[in-house]
């Protein structure tokens, strides 16, 4: 099993936290109002902890559970307190519209939060394809997954497979910005083809 620290305490911190902990993962959570975070690991309960803001996570693998405009800021407040952790980006940077993406089209978010990380840190795409609500509710779901190091998706992919889930490996960080595109096609499907927000984009084989 992993330990996970989960910056942020919104709905996909809190969607990601209970199924971590049901699979039997360490989950600590962070965010700047600490009132919040507290709230929030006391809703997850089954030894949930709360972190301090800006010192190392106590977990191996931290999850950027924040808005997209949030995470390359963050991270680089962090600054050094991320050496060696696994950083997995779960953000969409969508226009505010959610008619486009808000970032160039040779680059992606996550690529970005590794610029800005410290060399030693490996930084993992994934989750950004699920909305919240079906995330909550489990089942056998794909969740697609890009990043450089070859370790750290494995880790990444143990983690996703202990919430019940299946990891789909994309290929290398500059998937992410296809990943990215992905989670604007669910929203435009969303809103038009399907109609709701109750589907995930997933792999059929045969």
């Amino acid at each position: 099993m992993s330990s996970v620290s989960i910056i942020g305490s919104g709905s996909m911190a809190s969607a990601i936290g209970a199924l971590a902990l049901k699979g039997g993962n360490t989950v600590e959570i962070t965010g700047r109002d600490r009132a919040k975070a507290q709230a929030l690991a006391s809703a997850l309960g089954n030894g949930a902890t709360v972190g301090t803001w800006g010192t190392a996570p106590a977990g191996d693998i931290v999850i950027l559970a924040v808005l997209f405009d949030s995470a390359v800021p963050i991270v680089s407040e962090y600054g050094d307190a991320l050496a060696n952790k696994i950083v997995v980006d779960i953000t969409n940077p969508f226009n505010a519209s959610a008619t486009g993406l808000a970032i160039p089209h040779d680059t992606s978010i996550a690529q970005k939060v590794a610029e800005a990380a410290p060399a030693s840190a490996h930084i993992v795409k994934a989750f950004n394809t699920l909305f919240r609500d079906v995330l909550a509710a489990g089942g056998p779901l794909d969740v697609f997954v890009a990043g450089d190091d070859a370790q750290a998706k494995a880790s990444v992919s143990a983690f996703i497979e202990s919430l019940g889930l299946r990891p789909q490996d994309t290929g290398d960080l500059s998937m992410a910005h296809w990943l990215e595109g992905a989670g604007l096609l669910s929203v435009g499907l969303a809103n038009h083809g399907v109609g709701s927000l109750n589907f995930s984009l997933g792999v059929k084989q045969g």
